[in-house]
C-alpha cells in the first residue's frame, strides 16, 4: 500500500472514530494535536473524564488486529502525550483515560469499529 493510501485510510479511520465517539456521547475537544512527544489522534471528554484516543485503522487483519499496536512503549508515550495536552491546555479533569478505537475497513461493506477503554 502506498504512503498516500495509508494516509487516506488513516484519515478516514479517524473521521469514523470521531463520529463513533460522538454517537457514544463523548465530546471531541481536539484532533491530531501535536507536541514534541508525538501526536494524539483524538482528545475527548466523557462526562468529567478526559479521554485520549489512539485510532488504529486497518484494511484487513493480515498483520493482526489494530489492538496489537498498543505496545508498552506506545502506552508510555500516550500517557506522556496526555500529560502534555493537559499542561498545554491548563485542564484538570477528575480522571484521564486512554482508549483505543479500532477501525477495520473491508473491501466492501461498512467499517467495523471497536472501542477498547483503558488500554494504557
Amino acid at each position: 500500500m502506498t504512503y498516500a493510501r495509508n494516509q487516506a485510510l488513516g484519515a478516514y479511520g479517524e473521521r469514523v472514530a470521531a463520529d463513533h465517539l460522538v454517537a457514544a456521547g463523548l465530546v471531541i475537544l481536539d484532533r491530531n494535536w501535536r507536541c514534541r512527544f508525538g501526536e494524539i489522534d483524538i482528545v475527548a471528554r466523557d462526562g468529567t473524564t478526559l479521554v485520549v484516543c489512539e485510532v488504529k485503522t486497518r484494511s484487513s487483519l493480515t498483520f493482526g488486529p489494530p489492538s496489537e499496536a498498543i505496545t508498552t512503549h506506545k502506552a508510555t508515550r500516550l500517557r506522556r502525550l496526555a500529560q502534555a495536552w493537559l499542561e498545554a491546555h491548563d485542564v484538570h479533569p477528575s480522571s484521564v483515560r486512554i482508549d483505543l478505537v479500532s477501525v477495520v475497513v473491508p473491501r466492501s461493506g461498512a467499517a467495523e469499529i471497536a472501542m477498547i477503554r483503558g488500554v494504557a
